[in-house]
């Protein structure tokens, strides 16, 4: 048998083993759908559990016949076909074992069975987890060489593609490096030379984020050139961002909700360090419209209340999100607290987009990067379907990019393909607490418009065998 002959038949006969032991939780007759929504919202787990041994009896009794050995076809229809892998897919509500199958770069079926003589190339993905690609909703990209300029076109801020696929993330944003002086530097410098998708809520300071004393200026926010800006790069300014501002008083966020208004786009706010601090239920209940974000939530910021007191969640913050106000992690290097996280989620207050605020100063603590930060809340208790949801579909709902964040057919095929690790695992806050977890998300594969984009044990390419 010729090499390449040899190397075909054992790719087909690896799938077919994997449909006939298959050790990834799936869907038997009744189950289809094996989580469902509490009457919080909240994915829960259904009491049927995939791993027990009633299951495993179920599974293999339902593949009694040995599936014929497929025929490559002359013409294959599909890119790539991802076999076997349990999808989590909240935006169409596909959760348990499929078939993806890929061409021209987006998605083109999802199904119980593809034939993988339909495919070009096969990724036996059995075993894993198959999820729409992670967004990051909060961090900083615009790298640059030009020092002291903090996170806008300096070093502060990082290229994304380094960053990005090897944890799943196939978009991301920059949460106000560029201001409306600066986006089309940004567009330019980054977005274009980036395999990465990179959005951007815009600074409402036109120089960006540059640091002190620019951030002061209330003189550059301009929110009529704001939004003009915001509408004449479109396709990449998805919001209006606020931070860092000393002042006592409201003149910063009534401009940027201005431009938000004016644009019709979402405003994030990093409140705090104003002396004396401004209310933070005022903010939230009288300023932010729904669909406003309020970024690092579980952060006791200096000079900013916090949304925890004395222990307890305040009552205001849950007004806050029943009116719409968006909660988003934005980690960061000093913006997630054990002290405020652990009493918020236990009063019901889970975030609406997970995020992780990267810079240099988060990347090697403990940040991490977007997959530890999923495992945090994974470990705090969050069910897996719902941290899905918080870095797909939910991100992709608050930046109004709903073409992103789900595996629907026509979709960009943007794929992230994880395990979730069991063992002993620490996770550790900005302020230097260890939290013990048992579970960790790992990501083996990530797809950016249908192309592998980070591979980390070659499960995409041809075992090598000696001649």
């Amino acid at each position: 048998m010729k090499k390449a002959a040899r190397k075909g038949f054992l790719r087909r006969l690896s799938l077919i083993a994997c449909m006939l032991l298959p050790c990834m939780p799936e869907c038997v007759a009744g189950q289809e759908n094996p989580v469902r929504e509490n009457a919080s919202g909240m994915l829960a787990r259904a009491a049927f559990s995939p791993f027990s041994p009633a299951s495993a009896m179920s599974r293999a009794a339902s593949r009694t016949t040995l599936p014929a050995m497929p025929e490559r076809v002359s013409d294959p229809d599909l890119d790539l076909l991802l076999a076997g892998g349990h999808v989590i897919d909240p935006k169409t509500g596909v959760y348990g074992v499929r078939d993806v199958g890929v061409a021209d770069g987006r998605i083109a079926e999802v199904a119980e069975r593809i034939d993988p003589a339909r495919a070009a190339q096969v990724v036996d993905v059995s075993g894993l987890y198959v999820a729409p690609g992670f967004i990051d909703m909060h961090a900083h990209v615009f790298h640059g060489t030009v020092p002291d300029q903090y996170l806008a076109n300096s070093y502060g801020s990082l290229p994304p593609d380094a960053f990005t696929f090897r944890s799943g993330v196939t978009t991301i944003v920059d949460t106000g490096g560029p201001g409306w002086r600066t986006i089309r530097l940004f567009v330019e410098q980054t977005v274009r030379h980036s395999e990465t998708r990179v959005l951007a809520f815009l600074n409402i300071v036109g120089q960006g984020m540059k640091g002190e004393p620019i951030e002061q200026d209330v003189a550059d926010m301009d929110p009529k050139l704001a939004a003009m800006s915001a509408g004449l790069h479109a396709d990449v300014v998805v919001g209006v961002k606020l931070a860092h501002y000393l002042g006592p008083d409201w003149t910063p966020v009534e401009r940027a909700v201005e431009a938000g208004r004016q644009a019709d786009i979402p405003v994030m706010i990093d409140f705090g360090r104003s002396d004396p601090p401004l209310p933070l239920r005022e903010l939230l209940l009288d300023y932010l419209r729904p669909g406003d974000i309020f970024t690092h939530a579980y952060a006791a910021v200096s000079r900013r209340e916090p949304i925890v007191e004395d222990g307890a969640l305040r009552p205001f913050a849950l007004e806050a999100a029943e009116r719409g106000i968006v909660f988003d992690v934005g980690h960061g290097g000093g913006s997630f607290m054990y002290s405020v996280a652990v009493p918020a989620t236990e009063a019901g207050l889970w975030p609406h987009t997970i995020s992780t605020d990267l810079h240099t100063g988060s990347m090697n603590h403990g940040m991490k990067d977007m997959a530890n930060v999923m495992s945090k809340f994974l470990n705090l208790g969050m069910p897996l379907e719902a941290v899905v949801r918080a870095s797909t579909w939910s991100p992709a709902q608050v930046i109004r990019r709903e073409e992103l964040g789900h595996l629907d057919v026509g979709a960009e095929a943007d794929i992230a393909v994880f395990r979730v690790r069991e063992g002993d695992f620490g996770f550790w806050d900005v302020e230097g607490y260890r939290m013990e977890g048992d579970r960790k998300i790992e990501v083996e594969l990530t797809l950016r418009a249908g192309r592998v984009a980070w591979d980390l044990n070659g499960i995409s390419k041809e075992p090598w065998t000696a001649e």
